[in-house]
């Protein structure tokens, strides 16, 4: 039997074979799951409205501080737009996020952000603040935590307002003047940031993806489609914070099973640890392991895999760029078993990457047939992507891009274009704050 064929027969016997998803009954289902979540009824969609309509014009030459924090990077700037709309970056730093080294307390998690911001106060009366996790938007442009994720450990800042939280914090640092923030989810940043990005170009509707660390979607929804919240003025439309990374319908397998139990937050979030970058590195290793319990690899290659403990994303980039290379987890192994052993695990996490882009391809497929958008291919639906998952993992754009052309262009007749802008969350979050 060919390695790729053994490969095929490892990933069907765990259920971890993505050919094996049935996409049009997927799509349905993920239909339901938003209709679900629009009605405020039992969903894994949230469906979370961010009290955010886009508006046609970004003030120019006035500047706002702009906070983005996702994954285990808080990212923080100053900027303005000139009167073209062109967004211009001054004072850009990078931090790590609080709680991403080990759990913090409230306290410490506010006054740590609030340390971040102090340099930059004198800018700006605005912030706004891109906060890539979970939260229950309010009218006034606050955000509540719901939950954290990516492994972000600050239990006690779950169910905490954030921007009055923060504003509290830079208070008691004495920084003066009250300061105006804005709470936004990533995916509304990036959507917000890809309608300022255009070019003069139409576009029939726009979505903001994220599959980077974790993944979610965002999109712009007719008010009277989202029968949970009772006053909203139905001619009107606003923006919706889908929290895809919790979706529960898409078919786990036995692996996935398994290794959700080693996390902090089992059950939660079982769609973000089948596709996203925070966990693929992980589920990789759980694969590789099991396939050496089985007898895939050389006795050689299994022994030495016992000893490694940690794969990250950029190591299967890396192995998939260059499989001879020698900075990888995985090159002791290697050289420890034989050359069949490098061929299998290259199929194995191409098999992977293949089931990554059927399931996020599922999700978009049922999205932009919500819409029901897309069908002028001069005016195509723009999908404002960002992401290390997506842009830089090998191969993995195009394996999803190959699933939407099979599912939408061909079958549906449906025009989309992926478009990307460098910092595209942070200038989100700054278009909030101005607006």
């Amino acid at each position: 039997m060919k390695e790729r064929d053994q490969v095929q027969a490892f990933l069907h016997k765990y259920h971890m074979d993505g050919s094996e998803t049935p996409f049009q009954e997927q799509c349905a289902l993920f239909r339901r799951e938003m209709k679900q979540g629009l009605a405020g009824k039992e969903s894994s969609l949230s469906m979370l409205p961010a009290y955010i309509q886009p508006k046609d014009q970004i003030p120019a030459d006035e500047r706002v501080i702009a906070l983005d924090a996702g994954g285990t990077n808080l990212r923080i700037a100053s900027l303005y737009f000139t009167p073209t709309g062109r967004p211009v970056i001054e004072n850009f730093q990078i931090h790590p996020m609080p709680g991403s080294k080990g759990e913090i307390s409230k306290d410490e998690f506010f006054r740590t952000l609030a340390s971040f911001v102090k340099p930059l106060l004198n800018y700006s009366q605005r912030i706004g603040f891109c906060f890539s996790y979970p939260m229950e938007m309010r009218s006034d442009g606050d955000g509540r935590l719901i939950r954290f994720t990516k492994e972000i450990l600050a239990p006690e800042v779950e169910g905490a307002a954030i921007g009055k939280n923060l504003m509290e914090a830079i208070r008691e640092q004495g920084t003066g003047d009250e300061k105006k923030i804005v709470l936004l989810n990533d995916t509304v940043a990036t959507l917000l940031a890809g309608q300022g990005a255009t070019d003069g170009r139409s576009y029939d509707g726009f979505i903001g993806f994220i599959l980077g660390t974790g993944t979610n979607a965002a999109y712009l929804e007719q008010n009277k489609n989202i029968q949970k919240v009772s006053d909203l003025d139905p001619e009107k439309s606003m923006i919706i914070n889908m929290e895809w990374g919790n979706y529960s319908k898409a078919p786990q397998g036995l692996i996935d099973q398994s290794l959700d139990q080693t996390f902090s937050d089992p059950g939660a979030y079982l769609f973000e640890k089948m596709v996203a970058g925070a966990y693929l590195g992980k589920l990789t290793l759980a694969v590789l392991k099991k396939a050496g319990a089985d007898g895939l690899f050389s006795p050689d290659f299994t022994e030495s895999l016992t000893k490694v403990s940690d794969l990250e994303t950029k190591d299967l980039d890396d192995f998939l760029a260059f499989p001879p290379g020698e900075k990888n987890p995985l090159t002791s192994c290697i050289q420890a078993g034989r050359e069949k052993d490098r061929i299998l695990v290259y199929w194995l996490i191409d098999g992977l990457l293949e089931r990554v882009a059927l399931f996020t391809a599922v999700n978009l497929t049922g999205l932009i047939c919500h819409l029901g958008k897309g069908k002028n291919p001069c005016a195509p639906i723009g999908i404002m992507t960002e992401g290390t998952t997506f842009f830089a993992l090998k191969g993995l754009r195009g394996k999803i891009e190959y699933y939407l052309k099979k599912c939408l262009a061909d079958y549906s007749g449906v025009s989309y274009e992926f478009l990307s802008l460098e910092h595209a969350s942070l200038i989100g979050a700054a278009i909030a704050g101005l607006n």
